[in-house]
């Protein structure tokens, strides 16, 4: 295969206009690492903050340039390495990154140490596979943090982001009754299609007289996924014996009366974790609602969708140098 690719890279951090494609190394395979030819990669709310640079140094490593974002997406395998016994040559496979420091999935392959991916649900579509990843296992991880039993009631607060209207339908299977509060008449709709018992509008209806009719003694647990003043009045429906889960990255972060009471948690992206995923899909119609694909020179208008109202998920279709025939 070539020793080059095409990718869309940042030279220095800043706004949309940062962001171009162009050729770059194609990634090298060690041992325990498998090369995704990425079809489809999943554009999410940190994208936008790790393009602007706030990220810098947070992982322990320096970031070089050409910086590659994206860290989730799907593909087909086009080389494993040495010790890589579970995937081969092929195989349609979704897996979690981290684009420091070996790239993302903005390009054309990737590679995505083994232990972070897994072959694709049969039933999902690559646009679906290629934004699942990080959301889907951090909202699992959430309701993991919770541990509500069967019947038991939970909010989902921003059930019709990315992390937030998975959540619904991953709680959902595991028996919760769900009050779900969206964003937008479109959210709404979104979240209440997805098997939410109750869904409320976060701008516009009373949050908290929603959660007394809905759990009259408190609900048992609540995971949030954008913080700020209404998460907190909403977090006041919450029994003093529920546990709430807040993901590192949620931001504004809690405020000092909070604080005390949220369980911060990241994202389980093990192998066993996307297995445990896997089987949830398969044995369900739990899918990732995808709101718009963009191709990549659209890039820049992608990321500017960041900045409004959508539902679901963004997806991009990766760069190439040559399209199959």
């Amino acid at each position: 295969m070539s020793t080059t690719m095409r990718a869309i890279v940042l030279d220095r951090f800043g706004d949309e206009s940062e962001l171009r494609e162009r050729s770059v190394p194609t990634p090298t395979v060690g041992d325990r690492d498998v090369l995704i030819r990425v079809d489809v990669a999943g554009v999410g709310s940190w994208d936008r903050v790790e393009r602007e640079g706030h990220f810098e140094g947070s992982f322990g490593v320096p970031s070089t340039f050409p910086y590659i974002l994206g860290w989730e997406g799907a593909g087909i395998v086009e080389d494993v390495g040495a010790e890589v016994t579970r995937f081969t040559r092929g195989d349609r496979v979704y897996a979690a990154s981290m684009p420091v420091p070996r790239g993302g999935f903005y390009a054309e392959y990737a590679v995505v140490d083994e232990e972070h991916v897994a072959l694709v649900p049969e039933r999902l579509t690559n646009e679906q596979a290629g934004v699942l990843a990080w959301d889907a296992l951090t909202a699992a991880s959430g309701l993991d943090v919770i541990d509500a039993r069967p019947g038991d009631t939970v909010m989902i607060f921003g059930a019709s982001g990315g992390i937030g209207h998975l959540a619904v339908q991953l709680a959902k299977h595991r028996g919760l009754r769900v009050l779900a509060v969206a964003s937008g008449r479109d959210g709404v709709s979104l979240a209440g299609g997805l098997g939410a018992d109750v869904a409320v509008d976060g701008r516009r209806d009373d949050v908290l007289a929603a959660i007394e009719s809905f759990a009259p003694d408190g609900l048992d647990g609540a995971l949030v996924t954008a913080g700020g003043r209404a998460a907190e009045d909403a977090l006041r429906g919450v029994a003093s014996t529920g546990r709430i889960a807040w993901a590192h990255g949620v931001n504004p972060p809690p405020s000092a009366d909070l604080v005390e009471r949220v369980s911060f948690y990241d994202g389980d992206r093990s192998r066993e974790a996307l297995q445990r995923l896997n089987e949830v899909i398969e044995s369900s119609l739990i899918a990732p609602h995808v709101a718009q694909v963009f191709e990549a020179d659209d890039i820049v208008t992608a990321h500017r969708a960041l900045r409004g109202h959508y539902v679901g998920k963004l997806a991009l279709r990766a760069p190439r140098s040559s399209r199959p025939l």
